[in-house]
């Protein structure tokens, strides 16, 4: 037998319970609780919490020097004399949670069994789903609701943000409902090899799979941020009359170790300001991250309690389940709920790695009030005492509070062992998180708790198991769904088509600007002003911006169609004289998210993917600071593009010398070259007003008339330059990358032989165009011909080439010479490139050039600098009289 471990091990020295000050006045101490017990008993909790209150603000003003603490006792928040009558069979929802366990553990065991066809490298998670499997099949069986339709009165769905590492139970609900096949099991992880199978992703791609999974959350902390700005969006598209989104939930499903990262606790105020009760967070507290615990020598429970609290939200603690109320209720002197306060989470989870006897000698050992408490019961009862988050009466009562709970958001932290169920093979051991192999007589163990009917050699071969379709399991579950209207996971494209304003009904000035000055974000800005007005589209755009919507000139907005703020405007602004001045409106369309990149590419991806999270197309137009966009939230582009986005981002000030007072890094080199690594991402980077107005008409039609699952990358420039007519006849060139703009030469030098006249090929894009061009004339000047091309999109053409390239390779009869290579057969001379972003950029295309010319690219590589464009662009080589340099040296 162990003998008991003193409480001291328990406590680093730092983590000791101070002692508190002693009674001076034991007597007056008890009256006064006393009456306070009578009074909640009397008056109810209402007249307790106002009491309560009273005393807190009169000690305030007193200067006592007191505030309640933010913690409570580790306990559970619903009472269980609060707890509705659970709504459903208990039994029948233990035996298909334990069927979802086993058919997930069998899928990731079978994909890295070599022998049985697999493969020892795909990877995959057991412990994680283990741990979270009552709390999504509670969901699942009573809360999650699916989209019913959209016609009027038809629920449209709640949004259900998934734990990614859970994904194998996801996969093994919907194998029991028919929507996946025992050999779409099969290829877990294996989406190259499934042949006629669906290959099942690692975690929720929409991208991938684009009719189950809705939302990307295998990127930790994106799906915690991203939820709540769907939840924010939500509000924003009722209180604007375009979609009634009262009685939806956003529920999201996220680890105790996943709130370590800065986006998921980036934007808990924004959500309690905005007083979100349509969202719900289930933080799944196993206590242990990928490699050991989350907070070893604290506790995270409690540590999250104070956060959420603190940051106004509902905390719904969901600590013990239904066995330990009867310790609880014999429990008169405090005993459990002391023990607990002084274990920290590390070794709470050896306590789950352990059996019952160590935890009746090491825990319920520690004092004898707790042995005493422990009478009576085995040691197998008290290796079966369940934590909050196993045991399914817990869980809908938590669940049932939060979903009735009003004016916050609400967070439930949810205690559970990580790898439940798994026995010695890894429930709540270090290595537990990579633990995907078992043998033998663990599987037969797996099979034995959860009561599996599964044979010896059905359980050692990993069977997937089905109930018949007649069982009463299966009739279960699926009436369940049914009540909720329909299955979850789910995603829908169904969404109206948009009709769009011809181009020039809004963006005319742009086409024949007859040489006015204007910078890009100017015509921009004007172009999406004209396109607000628009009656149908108009209600449809979505713009956004990080605290600089002055800066971008976009202040004439705001009287025009109002900031979002769901409060509407209590003050009266500072400039509310002004023609520009300050409205926050109910009804507001601009969504102003303050200093935050994160929240505002969150706010863009809400309203990007609303065609189908909501059935609603929406345009979004995001205006920001282009090198704090890829370099800064670039993680969260890449969840909005496996999402299949649809909209806008602007990369306004872009370039590496367009701003050119700011310095190292607010000077944007290298955007277009991580643009260029989405697969869905269009990037263009315009020169020219006209050629602004061409690529976004080209994409409105794209994503709201032929709904393509794309979306723009646009650099804007701040620069003020005269904007030429745009040549009719360019606009499809324009989309595909580049266009001829203008060729240069000496009228003298017309009447010399073609072969006597040396000629050369620029080309440019966005800012260094007009450099570009600058460079033309001045060889022209020196008796040297020069063809301008005006590159709209490097990784376009780049795109375009490789995909010729891979036609050739794979033989096939379509024309494989790439477009960039047609464009320039009617140039002739050495082709210099230059840029406002690194030489990477331009390079892209070198492969694709036609051939025996030669290739120079002029970029601006390096770190930036602070000065004026001049000198900068002197600096980095890339103004004309460096480009003229470049091209004599390769005509040399």
């Amino acid at each position: 037998m162990n003998a008991p471990l003193p409480l001291h091990v328990f406590l680093p020295a730092d983590m000791t319970t101070p002692t508190p000050s002693p009674d001076a006045d034991p007597q007056e101490t008890a009256e006064w609780r006393e009456a306070f017990t009578a009074l909640a008993a009397s008056q109810g909790p209402a007249r307790a919490r106002y009491l309560l209150d009273e005393l807190a603000r009169l000690a305030r003003e007193q200067r006592v020097g007191w505030k309640p603490e933010l913690s409570t006792p580790y306990v559970n928040t619903v009472d269980v004399n609060e707890q509705p009558v659970f709504p459903g069979d208990l039994a029948m929802e233990e035996r298909l949670a334990s069927l979802m366990r086993w058919n997930a553990l069998a899928m990731v065991v079978r994909a890295n069994q070599a022998e049985s066809g697999g493969s020892a490298e795909l990877g995959g998670h057991i412990a994680s789903y283990a741990s979270a499997a009552d709390l999504f099949e509670t969901g699942f069986n009573h809360f999650f609701h699916a989209r019913e339709g959209l016609g009027e009165g038809q629920h449209r769905g709640d949004l259900v943000f998934f734990q990614p590492h859970s994904a194998p139970g996801v996969y093994a609900r919907a194998f029991l409902e028919g929507r996946l096949s025992e050999k779409d099991l099969s290829f877990y992880r294996q989406e190259l090899t499934a042949g006629d199978a669906q290959g099942l992703c690692s975690y929720p791609h929409p991208y991938l799979m684009p009719d189950f999974w809705q939302f990307p959350t295998g990127s930790m902390g994106i799906g915690p941020i991203s939820s709540i700005y769907h939840a924010r969006f939500m509000h924003y598209l009722t209180h604007r009359r375009l979609l009634d989104c009262t009685g939806r939930k956003v529920w999201g499903v996220f680890g105790d170790g996943e709130m370590d990262e800065p986006e998921s606790m980036s934007a808990l105020t924004l959500a309690a300001r905005e007083g979100l009760d349509n969202l719900v967070w289930v933080v799944n507290c196993n206590l242990q991250r990928l490699d050991g615990p989350v907070r070893g020598n604290g506790r995270i429970i409690d540590e999250l309690e104070k956060l959420f609290a603190g940051a106004g939200w509902n905390v719904i603690k969901l600590v013990w389940g239904s066995d330990w109320d009867g310790l609880f209720a014999r429990d008169l002197t405090g005993a459990l709920t002391q023990a607990f306060a002084h274990t920290v989470d590390g070794q709470m989870q050896t306590f789950a790695a352990k059996d019952g006897r160590f935890n009746r000698d090491n825990f319920f050992g520690q004092n004898e009030e707790l042995a005493r408490l422990a009478q009576g019961m085995s040691d197998e009862q008290i290796d079966r005492l369940k934590r909050g988050g196993h045991d399914l009466v817990k869980i809908h009562a938590a669940y049932a509070a939060a979903a009735n709970h009003t004016g916050q958001p609400t967070v439930i932290l949810a205690h559970t062992k990580k790898g439940y169920g798994m026995g010695s093979a890894g429930q709540g051991k270090m290595t537990t998180h990579s633990q995907k192999k078992f043998d033998g007589e663990d599987l037969i163990e797996f099979r034995n708790r959860f009561n599996l009917p599964l044979s010896d050699e059905q359980a050692k071969n990993l069977s997937f198991y089905k109930p018949a379709a007649d069982s009463a399991e299966m009739q279960y579950m699926h009436a369940k769904r049914a009540a909720l209207g329909g299955y979850l996971p789910k995603r829908d494209t169904q969404a109206e088509v948009m009709p769009v304003p011809a181009l020039a009904a809004y963006a005319g000035f742009a086409l024949a600007a007859d040489g006015k000055e204007m910078s890009t974000t100017m015509a921009f800005v004007r172009m999406l002003g004209g396109l607000l007005k628009d009656a149908a589209l108009g209600p449809r755009i979505v713009p956004i911006v990080a605290d600089e919507a002055r800066t971008f000139g976009m202040a004439n907005l705001f009287k025009q169609v109002g900031i979002y703020s769901s409060v509407g405007q209590k003050y009266a602004p500072e400039d509310i004289g002004s023609v520009l001045s300050y409205r926050e409106a109910l009804d507001g369309q601009i969504l102003e998210e303050g200093i935050s990149e994160a929240g505002a590419l969150a706010s863009w991806t809400a309203a990007a993917t609303s065609y189908s999270v909501h059935g609603l197309a929406m345009l979004p137009f995001y205006i920001y600071y282009s090198m704090f966009g890829f370099q800064r939230v670039g993680d969260q582009i890449w969840a909005a593009a496996d999402q299949r986005a649809r909209g806008f981002l602007l990369g306004a000030t872009s370039g590496r010398t367009t701003l050119g007072g700011e310095g190292l890094q607010h000077q944007d080199g290298s955007s277009h070259l991580v643009a260029a690594t989405i697969p869905n991402c269009k990037a263009y980077d315009p020169a020219f007003a006209g050629e602004l107005a061409v690529i976004i008409d080209r994409g409105i039609q794209e994503m709201m008339v032929e709904q393509q699952d794309v979306f723009y990358y646009v650099t804007l420039m701040n620069e003020n330059y005269a904007q030429p007519d745009l040549r009719p006849g360019t606009e499809a060139d324009i989309i595909r990358g580049c266009y001829q703009f203008n060729s240069y030469s000496r009228p003298m030098d017309k009447d010399q032989s073609p072969e006597m006249l040396k000629k050369v090929t620029l080309l440019g894009s966005g800012a260094i165009l007009t450099e570009v061009i600058k460079a033309a004339q001045q060889l022209a000047e020196q008796g040297i011909a020069a063809t301008v091309y005006s590159v709209t999109s490097w990784s376009e053409l780049a795109r375009d080439g490789a995909a010729c390239q891979q036609r050739a390779l794979n033989g096939e009869s379509m024309p494989h010479e790439a477009f960039i290579a047609q464009q320039l057969r009617t140039s002739q001379g050495p082709i210099v490139a230059a840029t406002d972003y690194v030489r990477a950029v331009p390079e892209s295309i070198r492969a694709f050039l036609p051939e025996g010319r030669s290739y120079l690219t002029l970029g601006t590589d390096g770190f930036g600098r602070s000065d004026t464009r001049a000198a900068l662009r002197e600096f980095f080589g890339v103004n004309a009289s460096n480009i003229v340099k470049a091209a004599l040296h390769q005509l040399k």
